[in-house]
């Protein structure tokens, strides 16, 4: 696109802003700008978002209204695996049907529903709440991971991590640096914690949350031990 492509394309965007700002109420162009701050929503998506809203009964305005307000103000975090929940432990946490001895770690909530979608995963969570990212000045301080190794610890009767974080350059990062400190955590207890990698069923550089229940599940299926390599 050159220089003078560039130059229409702000002045129409110009053009558009004007135009909005004239005709429509203040409370409308509020919520269109609010909503056009979402992922994946422009400000297009968020106008016709907004337009079905006007164009139903008030009472769906309201429902939704509701929903947004109450969203965090009814939610935490378990305090066990940082899941969104209720109450002071999740549903899974909660569960006594699931296998407590085997863990899997995942970057977000997102995650979870994604795997629990193969349902062929029967133990726990531990949501890291992101990956290790030294450049953005996220460091193993800023994510959970004092608390996976205090579950760790804890926990004597434990078999197995599962490193679930997406395949990419972080997540692979992250799973490096996860094995090591669980691993070294085994070897200081007198203990054989298997470590395993989610396997290669998921393409590079994908995340969990948009993959499919065969693809989940044959992920599952494959997973491997990881083996990091010994400081020398």
């Amino acid at each position: 696109m050159g220089l003078f492509q560039i130059s229409q394309v702000r002045l129409r965007l110009v053009d558009e802003t004007k135009i909005m700002k004239d005709i429509l109420p203040r409370q409308v162009r509020r919520l269109i700008e609010e909503l056009a701050k979402l992922p994946g929503i422009g400000p297009k998506s968020a106008s016709r978002l907004v337009f079905y809203l006007l164009s139903r009964p008030k009472t769906r305005s309201d429902e939704l209204g509701e929903a947004i307000l109450n969203l965090k103000n009814n939610l935490k975090k378990c305090q066990r695996c940082f899941n969104i929940a209720e109450k002071e432990f999740c549903p899974i946490c909660e569960d006594l049907n699931r296998n407590s001895n085997l863990i899997m770690i995942v970057e977000s909530a997102l995650d979870v529903i994604a795997l629990e979608k193969s349902r062929e995963y029967r133990g726990v969570y531990h949501i890291l709440g992101g990956v290790i990212k030294p450049i953005e000045g996220i460091g193993p301080d800023e994510l959970q991971i004092r608390e996976l190794l205090e579950r760790v610890r804890e926990n004597r009767e434990l078999e197995e991590v599962i490193l679930a974080t997406n395949p990419n350059l972080e997540g692979e990062a992250t799973a490096m640096y996860l094995a090591k400190k669980i691993s070294d955590l085994a070897k200081k207890s007198g203990r054989k914690i298997l470590v395993t990698r989610i396997a290669r069923g998921l393409p590079v550089g994908a995340d969990l949350e948009y993959a499919d229940e065969v693809t989940l599940s044959r992920a599952l299926e494959g997973r491997r031990e990881f083996i990091h390599t010994p400081d020398s």
